[in-house]
């Protein structure tokens, strides 16, 4: 009996402990790692933070291969690729903390996202989508100090958590629909105008079509519905008109476009 005992228990440690990696990976905790809120509004500065991270080197490789439109020349990551690693290298030893400002963590999370995700495409290209990678979001693949993050993660369990619903247009998941890929590195010293700049271009965009009373918007929308607030209430409709040229009527019911999954690569 007692042996009988000892293997339940066994078994019980052992599917609590991958289920405990499944909730990680799909994004439902942060794996410790800092998730400082943004309140009352986000300002860019550099002043308030025990660290300040040089992005230089994937703003460097940014403005070399994305084009304005957003598309990316993963061939020519290809041939940086030890510049990338370079990078992922860096941030990896950085280990953030309680220490760094919300405008550091911001920068820093977003950047790491989409560096490992073109780490992610350049690894496997060439391919027709990301969704062709087996786990390409729930599998730890991200190096920060000891903890392996995966992409979901980061965006859900971390980025997610910190009150800042623009990080949904920064942090691009490689495909035609995304917002996308700004050829430049997040900067906590330019972080809250990148923000803007990067939703109202979304917002704007051929990836949604805008009216007053049928508009037809990004899925993006319906997924993350919840983080879009006005007044501390979800409001889909409110947060578009915040920044859209085109206002919508706020008794109007949103439909959501088709999503293209297939690569944002450069022709």
């Amino acid at each position: 009996m007692k042996t009988i005992f000892n293997l339940a228990f066994i078994l019980f440690l052992s599917i609590s402990f991958q289920s405990c990696n499944l909730l990680s990976a799909a994004g439902i905790t942060s794996q410790g790692q800092p998730t400082k809120k943004v309140e009352n509004g986000l300002t860019s500065t550099t002043a308030n933070s025990k660290v300040n991270i040089d992005h230089s080197q994937w703003d460097g490789l940014l403005k070399k291969y994305v084009k304005d439109e957003g598309n990316v020349n993963y061939k020519g990551f290809k041939k940086d690729e030890a510049k990338l690693d370079a990078y992922l290298k860096m941030l990896s030893e950085k280990n953030p903390s309680n220490d760094w400002s919300v405008q550091e963590l911001l920068a820093y999370y977003i950047n790491l996202y989409n560096a490992a995700t073109v780490k992610l495409i350049v690894e496997n290209y060439p391919l027709k989508s990301i969704k062709d990678i087996d786990g390409a979001w729930t599998k730890g693949r991200v190096a920060v100090g000891d903890k392996m993050l995966s992409l979901g993660g980061i965006e859900n369990g971390i980025l997610r958590k910190m009150n800042e619903p623009r990080i949904h247009f920064a942090i691009n998941c490689a495909s035609i629909s995304c917002p996308k890929l700004l050829d430049e590195a997040y900067t906590a010293a330019k972080i809250n105008e990148q923000l803007d700049h990067v939703t109202k271009e979304f917002i704007n965009s051929d990836k949604n079509d805008i009216s007053s009373n049928n508009p037809k918007v990004s899925s993006i929308f319906d997924w993350y519905a919840k983080d879009y607030k006005i007044n501390g209430k979800q409001d889909v409709i409110g947060f578009i008109n915040n920044y859209s040229k085109v206002k919508i009527n706020p008794n109007a019911t949103l439909s959501y476009k088709n999503y293209d999954w297939n690569l944002n690569d450069q022709k």
